[in-house]
Order: C-alpha cells, then sequence, then structure tokens
C-alpha cells in the first residue's frame, strides 16, 4: 500500500506541472465543449497508459541500446508540437480585434471538431512527448523493484491513468465554467498565442535538444 501512495503522490506532482497536456486541455475546454475537452482527456489518459505500459515492458532499455530509435521519436515528436504550436499562433493572430471580441457572447466554436477529433488530438499530444518515457522508466525503475509481481506493476499502471483521467477531468470541468469561457471570450487571443508558444518552444526542445 505505500507503493502505491508513494507513487500516487509523485503522479500527481507530475500531473499538476503544467505542461503540454494541461495547455491542451484547459484550451479545449475554453473554447470548445465541455464533451470535447472530456475526450481530450481520454486521448491524453490512452498516451499515458501506452507510455506507462512501455516503461513496465523494458522501453527505456531499448532506447539506451537504440539511441537512434529515441532520438527519432524526439524529432519527429517535437515537429508535431511545433505544428499545434505554429496553428495556435496563427489563430491568435487572425483573431478579431479586442473590442469585438469583447462584444461577441462566449459561444462555443464547434466548425470543424469533434470528440472523435479531440480524443486523437489529446493522444497525439501526450504521446508527442517522449519524455513521457523517460519519466515513466524512472519512477518504475525507481520504485518497482524486480521483486514485485504483475498483478502489483499492473495495479501501479491502473492507478497512474486514473489519477490522469482524474486530474485532466477536473481541469477540463474548471475551465469549462462559463466564467472561464466569458475569461477566454476577452482573452482568447492572448491565450491561444501564449499555448501556442509553449507547444512550439517545447517541441523545439525536443528537436534540437541534445542527448
Amino acid at each position: 500500500m505505500n507503493l502505491f501512495l508513494t507513487l500516487a503522490l509523485v503522479q500527481i506532482v507530475a500531473l499538476v506541472t503544467p505542461g503540454p497536456d494541461f495547455f491542451f486541455v484547459s484550451q479545449l475546454a475554453a473554447s470548445r465543449s465541455r464533451r470535447e475537452a472530456l475526450a481530450g482527456v481520454v486521448g491524453i489518459a490512452l498516451g499515458v497508459a501506452v507510455w506507462a505500459a512501455l516503461a513496465l515492458l523494458g522501453l527505456q532499455l531499448l532506447l539506451h541500446r537504440l539511441a537512434w530509435l529515441e532520438r527519432g521519436i524526439a524529432i519527429l515528436g517535437g515537429a508535431y508540437l511545433c505544428w499545434m504550436g505554429l496553428r495556435m499562433l496563427r489563430a491568435a493572430w487572425q483573431a478579431p480585434p479586442k473590442a469585438e471580441a469583447e462584444a461577441a457572447a462566449p459561444v462555443v466554436d464547434v466548425r470543424g471538431s469533434s470528440p472523435g477529433r479531440a480524443l486523437a488530438r489529446g493522444l497525439a499530444t501526450n504521446l508527442a512527448n517522449p519524455k513521457a518515457a523517460v519519466y515513466f522508466a524512472s519512477i518504475f525503475s525507481a520504485f518497482v523493484g524486480e521483486g514485485t509481481d504483475g498483478a502489483t506493476r499492473w495495479g501501479l499502471w491502473a492507478m497512474v491513468t486514473a489519477e490522469t483521467v482524474l486530474w485532466f477531468g477536473l481541469v477540463a470541468g474548471i475551465f469549462a465554467l462559463p466564467a472561464m469561457r466569458r475569461a477566454y471570450v476577452r482573452a482568447g487571443r492572448w491565450i491561444d498565442g501564449g499555448a501556442g508558444a509553449v507547444f512550439t518552444l517545447f517541441g523545439l526542445h525536443l528537436v534540437f535538444a541534445r542527448r
């Protein structure tokens, strides 16, 4: 039980630290709908489930032996995050002037979007960050010894996945509130621009970071 509690605390600290997943969910909830945001949360949780499972199966050992594979994953993930970031920056640049935005009603724009697309984007956003693989490999290697049975290992896998759903579900619920939507309408240009900059810089870091 102490092992579960320890890893639960480590995981929640990692979750509350803002990163691409947080900015993705918060912006989606404020600018679209709670339903789409929750679909995005499911996508992120699926990504976490994949990385955590691969860590339990020894992905980090494979990446150490095949350095080119780790570099390739980082470049592809960084390129995707840069693409998303540049799209957000473009949307911020093309947003209406502040006076028009303040006069607009907080109507959710659902054109060209759907829960299925939000789920896919959430999954891609999480999988685009190969540092998640390093994170899970590190915490599992630090706290899960060779003597840990399979039931405990996969119980921990289920726990970190469930924590991800609960945390980002809470984030989606908060940012989907009417007050948050009104704030987004007033400052949407700056929010989109800030999120776009975070995605772009994080992506560039993945692409150009030296190993």
